[in-house]
């Protein structure tokens, strides 16, 4: 099993920054890739950022390289550095773990709101 801990999100206007912080604990051993997804109202749940075990990340388009996801293995922890936030980037925030044997593991959400 493994559990995570999602914190940082929160109100900001256009422009602004936050970073998401996601704390892993449980199996850590089994995890393959760690990502952020995003769920809007009334549209599906996307992802936004995956970083694999060997360190490889990608980044859905519409980040368009404002968002950078890092991790800390010390503090079994993974980020999400979200900068030049815009209005459409409104969404409540999971993070997600993927084990070896592609299970999903989910985050509870943070809610990020960005005004216009």
């Amino acid at each position: 099993q493994v559990q995570l801990v999602e914190s940082g999100g929160g109100l900001v206007q256009a422009g602004g920054s936050l970073r998401l912080s996601c704390v892993v604990s449980g199996s850590i051993f089994s995890i393959s890739a760690m990502g952020w997804y995003r769920q809007a109202p009334g549209k599906q749940r996307e992802l936004v950022a995956r970083i694999t075990r060997s360190g490889s990340t990608n980044y859905a388009d519409s980040i368009e390289g404002r968002f950078t996801i890092s991790r800390d293995n010390a503090k079994n922890t993974v980020y999400l550095q979200m900068n030049s936030l815009k209005p459409e980037d409104t969404a409540v925030y999971y993070c997600n773990a993927q084990n070896f044997y592609t299970y999903d593991y989910w985050g509870q959400g943070t809610q990020v709101t960005v005004s216009s």
